[in-house]
């Protein structure tokens, strides 16, 4: 599972970094926006079948590698 999320995340950014640092604010980095966090969930829902709804979370809550791969490990 978070082999699959870090490729998504891969996708959206275009770089690894959010490999390499994961404690990185990818949204202070340029590196994730508000688009991007749609194609984050929709990625999320193909590839591992996990729903959100972009209303259920809150920026603060994926704003790093680390707290989205925690997000997503408690759903």
């Amino acid at each position: 599972m978070e082999e699959k999320i870090l490729e998504i995340l891969e996708a959206i950014s275009g770089t690894d970094e959010v490999r390499n640092d994961r404690d990185l604010n990818l949204f202070e980095a340029g590196l994730l926006d508000s688009l991007g966090v749609i194609e984050l969930l929709v990625g999320i829902e193909e590839q591992l079948g996990i729903k959100i709804e972009p209303t259920e979370v809150d920026r603060k809550e994926i704003d790093t590698t680390n707290k989205i791969l925690s997000y997503i490990a408690k759903r």
